[in-house]
Protein backbone atom coordinates (compact mmCIF):
# COMPACT_ATOMS: atom_id res chain seq x y z
CA UNK A 1 0.00 0.00 0.00
CA UNK A 2 1.33 3.44 -0.93
CA UNK A 3 0.43 6.46 1.23
CA UNK A 4 -0.10 9.90 -0.32
CA UNK A 5 2.18 12.67 0.96
CA UNK A 6 1.37 15.21 2.13
CA UNK A 7 -1.88 14.15 3.70
CA UNK A 8 -4.92 15.82 2.24
CA UNK A 9 -7.11 17.89 4.54
CA UNK A 10 -10.21 15.88 5.31
CA UNK A 11 -13.40 17.47 3.94
CA UNK A 12 -16.88 17.36 5.39
CA UNK A 13 -18.15 13.77 5.24
CA UNK A 14 -21.76 14.30 6.29
CA UNK A 15 -24.51 13.74 3.76
CA UNK A 16 -24.24 16.42 1.08
CA UNK A 17 -27.25 18.50 0.12
CA UNK A 18 -27.59 20.41 -3.15
CA UNK A 19 -30.63 21.92 -4.76
CA UNK A 20 -30.49 20.20 -8.14
CA UNK A 21 -30.47 16.38 -8.24
CA UNK A 22 -27.94 14.58 -10.37
CA UNK A 23 -29.18 14.18 -13.97
CA UNK A 24 -30.20 10.70 -15.01
CA UNK A 25 -28.86 10.99 -18.54
CA UNK A 26 -25.28 11.45 -19.69
CA UNK A 27 -24.44 14.35 -21.97
CA UNK A 28 -21.91 14.66 -24.75
CA UNK A 29 -19.62 17.59 -24.12
CA UNK A 30 -17.52 19.60 -26.58
CA UNK A 31 -14.10 18.03 -27.01
CA UNK A 32 -11.74 19.54 -24.46
CA UNK A 33 -9.00 21.78 -25.77
CA UNK A 34 -5.76 19.85 -26.00
CA UNK A 35 -2.28 21.10 -26.80
CA UNK A 36 -1.48 20.80 -30.51
CA UNK A 37 1.30 18.29 -29.80
CA UNK A 38 -1.15 16.11 -27.86
CA UNK A 39 -3.60 16.19 -30.77
CA UNK A 40 -0.87 15.17 -33.21
CA UNK A 41 0.28 12.31 -30.96
CA UNK A 42 -3.32 11.10 -30.50
CA UNK A 43 -3.94 11.23 -34.28
CA UNK A 44 -0.92 9.08 -35.07
CA UNK A 45 -1.64 6.71 -32.17
CA UNK A 46 -5.10 6.00 -33.56
CA UNK A 47 -3.68 5.62 -37.07
CA UNK A 48 -1.12 3.10 -35.82
CA UNK A 49 -3.77 1.28 -33.77
CA UNK A 50 -6.14 0.88 -36.71
CA UNK A 51 -3.35 -0.17 -39.08
CA UNK A 52 -1.99 -2.84 -36.73
CA UNK A 53 -5.53 -4.05 -35.99
CA UNK A 54 -5.80 -5.30 -39.58
CA UNK A 55 -2.87 -7.70 -39.10
CA UNK A 56 -3.60 -11.31 -38.01
CA UNK A 57 -0.39 -11.31 -35.96
CA UNK A 58 -1.75 -8.45 -33.86
CA UNK A 59 -4.73 -10.49 -32.73
CA UNK A 60 -2.47 -13.44 -31.94
CA UNK A 61 -0.30 -11.20 -29.75
CA UNK A 62 -3.36 -9.89 -27.95
CA UNK A 63 -4.66 -13.41 -27.30
CA UNK A 64 -1.26 -14.25 -25.86
CA UNK A 65 -1.51 -11.28 -23.49
CA UNK A 66 -5.05 -12.26 -22.46
CA UNK A 67 -3.89 -15.80 -21.71
CA UNK A 68 -2.15 -14.25 -18.69
CA UNK A 69 -5.33 -12.56 -17.40
CA UNK A 70 -5.15 -12.43 -13.62
CA UNK A 71 -8.09 -12.52 -11.20
CA UNK A 72 -7.01 -10.57 -8.11
CA UNK A 73 -8.69 -10.90 -4.71
CA UNK A 74 -8.68 -7.53 -2.92
CA UNK A 75 -9.97 -7.47 0.71
CA UNK A 76 -11.53 -4.28 2.07
CA UNK A 77 -12.41 -3.78 5.74
CA UNK A 78 -15.92 -2.38 6.26
CA UNK A 79 -16.11 -1.91 10.01
CA UNK A 80 -18.38 -4.19 12.02
CA UNK A 81 -21.03 -4.61 9.31
CA UNK A 82 -21.42 -8.37 9.46
CA UNK A 83 -24.09 -8.51 6.74
CA UNK A 84 -21.58 -7.12 4.22
CA UNK A 85 -18.89 -9.63 5.16
CA UNK A 86 -17.80 -11.65 2.13
CA UNK A 87 -19.64 -9.57 -0.48
CA UNK A 88 -17.61 -9.64 -3.73
CA UNK A 89 -17.45 -7.00 -6.46
CA UNK A 90 -15.99 -7.93 -9.85
CA UNK A 91 -14.38 -4.90 -11.53
CA UNK A 92 -13.86 -4.97 -15.32
CA UNK A 93 -12.28 -1.94 -16.92
CA UNK A 94 -10.51 -0.81 -20.11
CA UNK A 95 -11.97 -3.45 -22.39
CA UNK A 96 -11.11 -1.43 -25.53
CA UNK A 97 -13.25 -3.82 -27.53
CA UNK A 98 -12.80 -3.78 -31.29
CA UNK A 99 -9.08 -3.19 -31.40
CA UNK A 100 -7.51 -6.64 -31.08
CA UNK A 101 -10.34 -7.81 -28.76
CA UNK A 102 -13.30 -9.37 -30.56
CA UNK A 103 -16.82 -9.98 -29.27
CA UNK A 104 -16.44 -13.76 -28.89
CA UNK A 105 -13.29 -13.46 -26.79
CA UNK A 106 -14.84 -10.80 -24.57
CA UNK A 107 -17.99 -12.89 -24.19
CA UNK A 108 -15.86 -15.78 -22.92
CA UNK A 109 -14.23 -13.48 -20.35
CA UNK A 110 -17.60 -12.18 -19.16
CA UNK A 111 -18.99 -15.69 -18.83
CA UNK A 112 -15.92 -16.66 -16.81
CA UNK A 113 -16.50 -13.71 -14.46
CA UNK A 114 -20.13 -14.71 -13.93
CA UNK A 115 -19.08 -18.31 -13.18
CA UNK A 116 -17.08 -16.96 -10.25
CA UNK A 117 -20.36 -15.73 -8.74
CA UNK A 118 -19.67 -12.13 -7.73
CA UNK A 119 -22.46 -10.37 -5.89
CA UNK A 120 -21.95 -7.22 -7.95
CA UNK A 121 -20.25 -6.40 -11.26
CA UNK A 122 -18.83 -2.97 -12.13
CA UNK A 123 -17.43 -1.65 -15.41
CA UNK A 124 -14.80 1.07 -15.17
CA UNK A 125 -14.99 2.73 -18.60
CA UNK A 126 -13.13 2.70 -21.92
CA UNK A 127 -15.46 -0.01 -23.19
CA UNK A 128 -14.72 0.98 -26.81
CA UNK A 129 -11.39 1.97 -28.29
CA UNK A 130 -11.35 4.17 -31.41
CA UNK A 131 -14.47 3.59 -33.52
CA UNK A 132 -18.11 4.40 -32.67
CA UNK A 133 -19.34 1.14 -34.23
CA UNK A 134 -17.30 -0.87 -31.71
CA UNK A 135 -20.11 -0.48 -29.20
CA UNK A 136 -22.09 -3.11 -31.14
CA UNK A 137 -19.46 -5.68 -30.13
CA UNK A 138 -20.58 -5.24 -26.51
CA UNK A 139 -24.07 -6.62 -27.11
CA UNK A 140 -23.47 -10.27 -26.20
CA UNK A 141 -20.91 -9.62 -23.45
CA UNK A 142 -23.12 -7.08 -21.65
CA UNK A 143 -26.14 -9.38 -21.81
CA UNK A 144 -24.00 -12.14 -20.28
CA UNK A 145 -23.02 -10.04 -17.25
CA UNK A 146 -25.47 -10.77 -14.46
CA UNK A 147 -25.06 -10.57 -10.69
CA UNK A 148 -27.53 -10.74 -7.77
CA UNK A 149 -26.95 -7.09 -6.75
CA UNK A 150 -26.70 -5.71 -10.28
CA UNK A 151 -24.25 -4.53 -12.94
CA UNK A 152 -23.03 -0.91 -13.01
CA UNK A 153 -20.76 1.24 -15.16
CA UNK A 154 -19.08 4.61 -15.62
CA UNK A 155 -17.73 6.05 -18.89
CA UNK A 156 -14.07 6.53 -19.77
CA UNK A 157 -12.25 9.00 -21.97
CA UNK A 158 -12.33 6.70 -25.02
CA UNK A 159 -16.10 6.32 -24.69
CA UNK A 160 -16.54 10.10 -24.62
CA UNK A 161 -14.15 10.71 -27.48
CA UNK A 162 -15.53 8.16 -29.94
CA UNK A 163 -19.23 8.01 -29.09
CA UNK A 164 -21.01 11.09 -30.48
CA UNK A 165 -24.07 10.79 -28.21
CA UNK A 166 -23.25 9.65 -24.68
CA UNK A 167 -26.94 9.55 -23.88
CA UNK A 168 -27.24 6.85 -26.55
CA UNK A 169 -24.20 5.10 -25.02
CA UNK A 170 -26.02 5.08 -21.69
CA UNK A 171 -29.25 3.82 -23.30
CA UNK A 172 -27.32 1.02 -25.02
CA UNK A 173 -25.84 -0.18 -21.74
CA UNK A 174 -29.03 0.17 -19.72
CA UNK A 175 -31.11 -1.68 -22.31
CA UNK A 176 -28.73 -4.58 -21.73
CA UNK A 177 -29.06 -4.55 -17.95
CA UNK A 178 -26.15 -2.26 -16.99
CA UNK A 179 -26.97 0.80 -14.86
CA UNK A 180 -24.76 3.83 -15.58
CA UNK A 181 -23.62 5.75 -12.49
CA UNK A 182 -22.15 9.01 -13.80
CA UNK A 183 -22.28 11.66 -11.06
CA UNK A 184 -24.87 9.70 -9.11
CA UNK A 185 -25.15 6.72 -6.78
CA UNK A 186 -27.44 4.15 -5.27
CA UNK A 187 -27.64 2.20 -2.05
CA UNK A 188 -26.67 -1.47 -2.21
CA UNK A 189 -28.34 -3.43 0.57
CA UNK A 190 -27.50 -6.87 1.88
CA UNK A 191 -29.43 -8.04 4.91
CA UNK A 192 -29.46 -5.17 7.39
CA UNK A 193 -26.20 -3.74 6.01
CA UNK A 194 -25.67 -1.37 3.10
CA UNK A 195 -23.06 0.68 1.28
CA UNK A 196 -23.25 3.61 -1.14
CA UNK A 197 -22.14 2.73 -4.67
CA UNK A 198 -21.56 5.74 -6.89
CA UNK A 199 -19.65 6.86 -9.96
CA UNK A 200 -18.26 9.99 -11.55
CA UNK A 201 -17.96 11.06 -15.17
CA UNK A 202 -14.54 10.96 -16.84
CA UNK A 203 -11.94 13.36 -15.48
CA UNK A 204 -10.69 14.80 -18.78
CA UNK A 205 -13.42 14.24 -21.38
CA UNK A 206 -16.53 14.27 -19.22
CA UNK A 207 -17.90 16.55 -16.50
CA UNK A 208 -17.28 14.83 -13.16
CA UNK A 209 -19.24 16.06 -10.14
CA UNK A 210 -18.26 14.22 -6.99
CA UNK A 211 -20.69 16.13 -4.78
CA UNK A 212 -23.64 14.98 -6.86
CA UNK A 213 -22.35 11.41 -6.80
CA UNK A 214 -22.43 11.45 -3.00
CA UNK A 215 -25.93 12.91 -2.61
CA UNK A 216 -27.95 10.32 -0.68
CA UNK A 217 -25.05 8.79 1.21
CA UNK A 218 -25.82 8.31 4.91
CA UNK A 219 -23.37 9.50 7.56
CA UNK A 220 -20.89 6.73 8.27
CA UNK A 221 -22.14 4.56 5.39
CA UNK A 222 -19.33 2.72 3.54
CA UNK A 223 -18.81 4.25 0.09
CA UNK A 224 -17.44 2.65 -3.06
CA UNK A 225 -16.83 5.00 -6.00
CA UNK A 226 -16.24 4.07 -9.65
CA UNK A 227 -13.94 6.56 -11.39
CA UNK A 228 -12.29 5.71 -14.69
CA UNK A 229 -9.16 7.78 -14.00
CA UNK A 230 -7.32 7.23 -10.70
CA UNK A 231 -6.38 10.91 -10.41
CA UNK A 232 -9.90 11.43 -8.97
CA UNK A 233 -8.57 9.87 -5.75
CA UNK A 234 -7.21 12.97 -3.96
CA UNK A 235 -10.64 14.64 -4.18
CA UNK A 236 -12.45 11.45 -3.21
CA UNK A 237 -10.20 10.99 -0.19
CA UNK A 238 -11.10 14.52 0.87
CA UNK A 239 -14.77 13.54 0.85
CA UNK A 240 -14.12 10.44 2.94
CA UNK A 241 -14.86 7.89 0.21
CA UNK A 242 -13.82 4.48 1.53
CA UNK A 243 -12.77 2.93 -1.78
CA UNK A 244 -12.23 4.22 -5.30
CA UNK A 245 -12.02 1.69 -8.15
CA UNK A 246 -10.20 2.95 -11.24
CA UNK A 247 -8.45 1.81 -14.39
CA UNK A 248 -7.23 3.96 -17.31
CA UNK A 249 -3.50 3.29 -16.86
CA UNK A 250 -3.39 -0.36 -18.09
CA UNK A 251 -0.76 -0.77 -15.39
CA UNK A 252 1.49 1.16 -17.76
CA UNK A 253 0.83 -1.51 -20.47
CA UNK A 254 4.58 -1.51 -21.14
CA UNK A 255 6.88 -1.61 -18.12
CA UNK A 256 10.65 -1.67 -18.37
CA UNK A 257 12.30 -3.02 -15.21
CA UNK A 258 9.18 -2.05 -13.27
CA UNK A 259 9.01 1.48 -14.72
CA UNK A 260 6.16 2.62 -16.96
CA UNK A 261 7.32 5.21 -19.54
CA UNK A 262 3.67 6.17 -20.15
CA UNK A 263 1.43 5.97 -17.09
CA UNK A 264 -1.51 8.38 -17.71
CA UNK A 265 -1.51 9.54 -14.08
CA UNK A 266 -0.02 12.68 -12.58
CA UNK A 267 0.12 11.19 -9.09
CA UNK A 268 1.86 7.88 -9.73
CA UNK A 269 -1.29 5.75 -9.40
CA UNK A 270 -0.15 3.21 -11.99
CA UNK A 271 -1.59 0.01 -10.51
CA UNK A 272 -2.47 -1.70 -7.26
CA UNK A 273 -3.50 -0.24 -3.91
CA UNK A 274 -2.99 3.24 -2.46
CA UNK A 275 -4.21 4.81 0.78
CA UNK A 276 -4.77 8.28 2.21
CA UNK A 277 -6.21 9.03 5.62
CA UNK A 278 -8.41 5.93 5.67
CA UNK A 279 -9.51 6.18 2.03
CA UNK A 280 -8.29 3.56 -0.42
CA UNK A 281 -7.75 3.43 -4.15
CA UNK A 282 -7.39 0.30 -6.23
CA UNK A 283 -6.13 0.75 -9.80
CA UNK A 284 -6.82 -2.23 -12.02
CA UNK A 285 -4.45 -3.01 -14.88
CA UNK A 286 -7.54 -3.59 -17.02
CA UNK A 287 -8.42 -6.17 -19.64
CA UNK A 288 -7.60 -4.74 -23.05
CA UNK A 289 -4.85 -2.74 -24.71
CA UNK A 290 -4.67 0.27 -26.99
CA UNK A 291 -2.29 1.33 -29.80
CA UNK A 292 -0.24 -1.89 -29.45
CA UNK A 293 -1.72 -5.39 -29.03
CA UNK A 294 0.68 -6.41 -26.29
CA UNK A 295 1.73 -5.93 -22.71
CA UNK A 296 5.26 -5.96 -21.34
CA UNK A 297 5.88 -6.39 -17.62
CA UNK A 298 2.22 -6.00 -16.66
CA UNK A 299 -0.55 -8.57 -16.87
CA UNK A 300 -4.21 -7.88 -17.67
CA UNK A 301 -6.37 -8.02 -14.57
CA UNK A 302 -9.91 -8.35 -13.23
CA UNK A 303 -9.92 -7.62 -9.48
CA UNK A 304 -12.57 -9.03 -7.16
CA UNK A 305 -13.13 -6.68 -4.22
CA UNK A 306 -14.13 -8.68 -1.15
CA UNK A 307 -15.73 -6.80 1.75
CA UNK A 308 -14.56 -8.01 5.14
CA UNK A 309 -16.19 -7.21 8.49
CA UNK A 310 -13.81 -5.89 11.15
CA UNK A 311 -14.09 -9.01 13.29
CA UNK A 312 -12.63 -11.05 10.40
CA UNK A 313 -10.44 -8.42 8.74
CA UNK A 314 -6.68 -8.90 8.61
CA UNK A 315 -5.75 -6.26 6.02
CA UNK A 316 -7.17 -3.67 3.65
CA UNK A 317 -6.62 -3.37 -0.06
Amino acid sequence: MTTLEPRLQQCETATLSIATPAPDRLRSWPSPRRPLLREIVDFFAVLVNRSIDSLPLAHALHRRALARLEYTEVPLAVGARADLDGLRIAFLTDLHVGSFLDEATLLGICEDVVRQKPDLICLGGDLVNSRPEEIELLDGPLRALRAPLGVYAVPGNHDHRWIADMGAWQDYLESRGVEVLANRGRRIARGSGSFWLCGVDDLTDGRPDMRRALVGRLPGEPTVMLAHQPDHFPEAAGFGVDLVLSGHTHGGQVKLMGWAPISHTRHGFVDGGFEDNGSRLYVSRGVGTTVLPLRVGTRPEIPFIRLVAARAATSGC
